[in-house]
């Protein structure tokens, strides 16, 4: 399989992202450029972490209308795997590929630290190697991560099951102390009704090593392997520690 990394003017985690997948789980990837019209041959589309354009007028605002935009909407209407970390996230709601919207935290502050994560569905391409109810632990860096939305889209969020991560405290419990950014619902990341776009504010590619702390965000791009049926000898020792 072969992962392609969507690259915007001011996107700063590509790097790491591509580092993660070819040195740390030897998962092919590749750079793909924000005025390209076309995607190449990949089975999955990450868009990273960053200010896109500066964050001007709000984080994924103009972001949203790069070329390559339409490409990656195309894609995902066809069921192709669309991950969103971050800025990421904030690009697929500004989008529309994903409902709601990121706001500026309710602490009015930039938040880099580590969080606890609830794995709430395990149903979807970036999570069936996690167990439900399994706590993660990975970091955030935003200044606009407060998930927002209507009470109605929020309600058809919960029925349909589409909250996929949760703040949570250490022993899985939901603590608003535990809420970095004052999120609705505790939400930290959603999918979308296909399950095939799923959006985060958390930087897994951030945690896949024990030198930086942990490796639970592995457990993303191991989940994105196993949907796709791909084997791989690292990821699969990392499941089992």
């Amino acid at each position: 399989m072969r992962l392609g990394i969507v690259v915007f003017p001011g996107s700063n985690c590509e790097a790491d992202t591509y580092y993660v997948l070819e040195q740390v789980l030897q998962i092919p990837a590749v750079y793909i450029w924000h005025t390209e019209t076309r995607l190449p041959a990949v089975d999955g589309v990450i868009l990273p972490g960053g200010f896109s354009y500066g964050d001007y007028l709000r984080a994924g605002a103009i972001a949203r209308f790069s070329p390559i935009m339409e490409a990656v909407r195309a894609f995902a209407a066809e069921g192709g795997l669309v991950l969103g970390i971050c800025n990421g996230f904030q690009i697929l709601c500004e989008a529309g590929l994903l409902p709601g919207a990121l706001l500026p935290n309710e602490c009015l502050e930039f938040r880099c630290e580590w969080t606890y994560l609830r794995v709430e569905q395990t149903d979807t391409p970036f999570t069936c190697a996690a167990r439900a109810g399994q706590v993660l632990r990975m970091p955030i860096a935003h200044g606009e991560g407060r998930y927002y939305a209507d009470a109605g889209t929020l309600q058809r969020l919960e029925a349909r099951r589409q909250v996929i991560l949760r703040y949570c405290a250490p022993d899985g419990s939901l603590d608003p102390r535990f809420n970095p950014n004052g999120s609705l619902g505790a939400i930290a990341g959603i999918c979308n009704e296909g399950r095939n776009v799923f959006g985060l504010m958390p930087h897994p590619e951030r945690c896949c090593e024990m030198e930086l702390g942990g490796t639970d965000g592995q457990i993303i791009f191991q989940s994105i392997m196993r949907s796709r049926g791909a084997t791989n000898s690292t990821v699969a020792g990392a499941s089992r520690g």
